[in-house]
């Protein structure tokens, strides 16, 4: 990716117009990881309403999931009548885990935990990832005060490719208000008071006032609560 594109993308305004600049003028594979949260709802609803083919989106699948997250996945396809690329954890390594450690190892410890993460979700990232010139994801910077550094456009280097970041400094209030003016389908659970939706076992609501983060992993130290995709 040259210094004008990423100037560009870094300067655009609108979400819809940077996407479709992203794909015009990338050659190679370009994915957008979904976990259907309202914020990657909102990036989708931008593929797949301007027919982006040469942007993949993708989803982790990690067997822990809420039942209204497999909804939200529903509505998506089929609104939009396209195909969402699914990866699975290897089963083996799976299997070998859960039969030692116990189905929900991850309250023991936070190794445990990042073990289990690592199976779930990061070895299975690897792969989607493989050969990807531009990862796109809807992190925000109002998610985590880690993510505070995070620029629009950046070079990652554990997984050698550009991560495009177009919602970065969009605030939780101009997610909604677009997602709503739009007609995106959206997890209800945010209107339970998840913010950020994970595993089912990992995540609940957060109540006013408290961090972003507060929902995820809570029994954990709240100084780093990230599950190892971005890093």
């Amino acid at each position: 990716m040259n210094e004008t594109i990423i100037n560009t993308l870094k300067q655009g305004k609108d979400i819809a117009e940077s996407l479709k600049f992203l794909s015009e003028n990338i050659t190679g594979k370009i994915v957008f990881s979904t976990s259907f949260g309202i914020e990657d709802q909102l990036i989708t609803d931008a593929i797949f309403s301007q027919q982006l083919p040469n942007i993949t989106v993708f989803t982790l699948d990690t067997g822990r999931l809420f039942q209204e997250t497999y909804a939200t996945w529903d509505k998506t396809i089929l609104q939009y009548g396209k195909k969402i690329k699914t990866y699975y954890p290897d089963a083996a390594n799976l299997e070998t885990f859960v039969t030692e450690k116990g189905i929900n190892p991850f309250y023991e410890s936070i190794e445990l935990r990042k073990q289990c993460c690592h199976i779930r979700k990061v070895e299975p990232l690897k792969r989607a990832l493989k050969d990807a010139e531009v990862w796109i994801t809807g992190l925000r910077a109002e998610h985590s005060p880690n993510r505070n550094s995070l620029e629009i456009v950046q070079w990652d280097e554990q997984y050698q490719l550009y991560k495009f970041n177009p919602l970065l400094h969009w605030t939780t209030e101009e997610v909604k208000e677009y997602v709503t003016k739009n007609g995106i389908p959206y997890n209800v659970l945010h209107d339970k008071g998840f913010v950020s939706i994970g595993c089912a076992p990992c995540t609940r609501a957060i109540k006013e006032g408290d961090d972003f983060r507060a929902g995820r992993w809570w029994w954990e130290d709240t100084s780093k609560k990230e599950c190892g995709l971005h890093s």
